[in-house]
């Protein structure tokens, strides 16, 4: 993304979800600004619109589990945000994405997408 700002970020979420718009019914995120074209996305996905209460980190337990794999063995909180580069992004996303999950019956998310879309190319990387 060019930028982090509410425009860009509904952009990317749109194009991102698009191919997926059947499967998704809601989304939930967290307060922040980047999140304010809320109704832009809700309206192109087709989809219910939820923000999580603040300091209720449970209300995205999948997203808080992957930040937390992210921060204990990628980045740790002391690290700069400011000095990862788009190859780290995508070299962190390759390692993560193939991991099976629990809640997708110890499928990746690759493989869940796949069998809930029908589409062989999915939105993210390997």
């Amino acid at each position: 993304m060019n930028g982090k700002g509410a425009n860009e970020v509904s952009n990317a979420l749109i194009e991102k979800l698009l191919p997926f718009k059947d499967h998704i019914h809601t989304i939930t995120s967290d307060n922040g600004k980047e999140f304010a074209e809320h109704q832009k996305i809700s309206r192109a996905l087709g989809c219910d619109y939820y923000f999580a209460k603040p300091y209720h980190s449970w209300e995205r337990g999948a997203n808080e589990n992957i930040n937390g794999l992210i921060r204990r063995q990628y980045f740790p909180k002391k690290y700069s945000f400011e000095n990862i580069t788009n190859e780290d992004v995508m070299f962190v996303q390759n390692r993560l994405n193939p991991r099976p999950r629990k809640k997708h019956k110890f499928s990746s998310p690759r493989e869940f997408l796949i069998a809930k879309s029908g589409l062989e190319k999915v939105a993210f990387a390997a």
